[in-house]
């Protein structure tokens, strides 16, 4: 596998730029600032993507560092490469807003889809943190030969026992050490006893709420309250207007000076009494023999007395007593005088009867017209008296009867009203009694249902303390767990990375050192030893710049493995890698990775000796100035 060619549409300071690269060795030279570190990560970019960070972590991470400085807009490019006798075209946009990823096959001419197992076809099955560790080589980064000897140890160790370099045991279970504690640390024991009371408390709590005594009638007896006030108004208002219109018939009947119906009834009977008497009278006065009664009366009286005062002045010998006489009657004059004038003082006082009689009845008549007059005018507005009038008087007061009726009527409705709203406002008064003690319950149980809501708040904040403290608690147990592997990986380390190391690393480093050093050795406590015709060294032991082959050989030797079984090898990059070697060792390396690598490799650098000693030894390389 080879890159051809790298097409720079945006990223970073570079813009519409074709770097190409040729098979083999090919060193890309440029001064600090060139742009050398951003045509490296625009590789990286190519194969793996650049994930922009969120938050804070994304003002100084790879996506805004590398920003293209004009046309942001256009944050793409393309890499060309060979891969099984293909040449494929890896277009990305790395733009926020629109992230592509075009796999072309230039061979068959055309696009195909960017499945998983097409990159990882294409990346030789590398990961990108095994390409950063593996095949994208770096100087060694630590500033003291101390460091670089605990980081190497920790290189070593990490690639042995988990395959990642990225790793570092060491700090791992230091770090392990330091979450065991924290995580100790954050145990709540009192949690269970706490969340075990509380829990006996909400029992309680609960079965005092279920208690029928709490049962919430308040809405109930609302609205009984509601309803009996609403029914005593409107029995109140049917009241009022009783007593209304009682009042305006009381005030109707004590008008007419009645106040009940025996008074009306007595009323009407003196009136029709009266009107018996008018028309008693007025027959009598209608009548012609009354006067013709007392002038025959006073006339007969009148003719007996001259009657009498002649017989009697006569003497014994007048014709009545002739005729007596004639009769053998004897009857002395005295006594037909007597007899005459006691008949003549009868008829007068039969006379003077008749004429008081009916003087008597005419004041009657009188007294009776006006008493019907009276009534008629008051009561009909029309005092002419007829039996026309007086039957319109009748219904008049069947009238005032049926009104007087209705008042009686209407003051038991009231009466009954009254003890009806009465009784209302007596069950109205037990409503409110009961609403009251309603209200208290409620607020009793509002209290009980607060303190309730408490405790199950309290309960599942002990809850979640109680999972946190199983998670803790197995968080704590697999952090045991690890560090126990790690502890027996440790043990068998030596076993388990001898094979690998006497077959790959040592090759390699023998190669890298000039024969100087054949092969590593690590014992069970990590300490690598470095072998010589003579003897063992220890790591803490050799140069700086032995302790940066040792690192590139390992890193060539990772690259080997986890390389392993594919049927190309992805291009060796160098950044700067060389910078502590001097020019013997220099010349080595460059002379053993021709032969050790057979892949493509790619040297950037900010230096010119690469290049001339490269063409010294008569090397053959593709350089590329930036």
């Amino acid at each position: 596998m080879r890159f051809i060619e790298l097409q720079i549409k945006s990223f970073g300071k570079f813009h519409d730029c074709v770097i190409p690269f040729h098979d083999g060795l090919n060193v890309v030279y440029g001064k600090n600032e060139a742009g050398k570190s951003t045509i490296h990560t625009f590789i990286r970019g190519m194969l793996f993507g650049i994930q922009p960070q969120r938050g804070r972590a994304s003002r100084n991470d790879l996506y805004s560092k590398y920003e293209p400085w004009e046309n942001s807009g256009a944050y793409e490019g393309a890499l060309r490469m060979e891969h099984g006798g293909h040449i494929y075209r890896i277009e990305r946009s790395f733009q926020k807003t629109k992230k592509e990823l075009v796999i072309i096959d230039e061979t068959l001419g055309k696009s195909l889809p960017p499945t998983k197992a097409l990159l990882d076809q294409l990346l030789c099955g590398l990961s990108e943190t095994a390409y950063n560790n593996t095949i994208s080589i770096g100087q060694l980064k630590s500033a003291t030969e101390a460091g670089m000897v605990s980081e190497l140890k920790n290189y070593i160790a990490n690639m042995n026992t988990t395959g990642d370099m990225s790793l570092n045991i060491t700090r791992a279970t230091d770090y392990l050490k330091k979450q065991r504690k924290r995580l100790e640390a954050q145990l709540v024991p009192e949690a269970a006893r706490s969340y075990t009371s509380l829990l006996s408390e909400v029992k309680t709590l609960e079965k005092e709420i279920s208690s029928p005594e709490y049962e919430n009638q308040l809405p109930a007896y609302q609205k009984m309250k509601t309803d009996t006030r609403s029914e005593i108004e409107a029995k109140q208002a049917e009241k009022e207007n009783l007593l209304q219109k009682v009042a305006r018939g009381r005030q109707v009947l004590a008008q007419n000076q009645f106040s009940d119906i025996p008074s009306i009834q007595s009323y009407l009977e003196k009136t029709q009494d009266v009107y018996n008497d008018y028309e008693l009278a007025k027959d009598a006065c209608d009548k012609k023999i009354s006067v013709f009664f007392r002038a025959a009366s006073f006339f007969l009286a009148t003719c007996l007395i001259v009657c009498g005062a002649y017989f009697y002045f006569l003497g014994e010998w007048n014709p009545v007593t002739d005729l007596l006489w004639n009769y053998n009657i004897n009857f002395p004059e005295t006594a037909v005088f007597i007899v005459m004038a006691s008949l003549a003082a009868f008829l007068c006082l039969a006379g003077f009867w008749s004429l008081w009689k009916g003087k008597r009845i005419r004041k009657e008549l009188a007294l009776s017209s006006q008493l019907l007059t009276e009534s008629f005018t008051r009561h009909l507005g029309d005092g002419a008296i007829s039996e026309k009038a007086m039957d319109a008087f009748q219904a008049r007061m069947a009238e005032f009867q049926r009104l007087s009726a209705a008042m009686d009527k209407s003051d038991e409705t009231i009466s009954l009203l009254t003890k009806e709203i009465n009784s209302l406002q007596e069950k109205q008064n037990n409503c409110s009694d009961v609403i009251e003690k309603q209200q208290k319950l409620q607020w009793e149980l509002e209290k009980k249902l607060e303190l309730l809501s408490n405790y199950k708040t309290q309960m599942e904040v002990l809850r979640h303390t109680l999972a946190e403290n199983d998670r803790l608690s197995q968080e704590i147990a697999a952090i045991d767990l690890a560090r126990d592997t790690m502890t027996e990986l440790s043990a068998s380390i030596r076993d388990s990375f001898g094979l690998y190391l006497n077959k790959t690393a040592s090759e390699l480093i023998d190669g890298i050192t000039g024969g100087i050093y054949t092969s590593i050795s690590i014992d069970e406590n990590l300490n690598a030893f470095m072998n010589t015709p003579n003897r063992l060294i220890p790591l803490e032991q050799v140069s700086s710049g032995t302790m940066d082959q040792i690192y590139l050989a390992l890193r060539l030797a990772a690259a080997r493995l986890i390389q392993s079984g594919q049927e190309e090898q992805m291009p060796l990059i160098f950044d700067d890698s060389f910078v502590l070697y001097d020019e013997d060792r220099l010349k080595s390396a460059l002379k053993w990775l021709q032969t050790a690598y057979t892949g493509q490799i790619i040297i950037f650098t900010c230096h010119q000796r690469e290049a001339q000693m490269l063409t010294a030894n008569q090397i053959p390389y593709h350089l590329i100035n930036i």
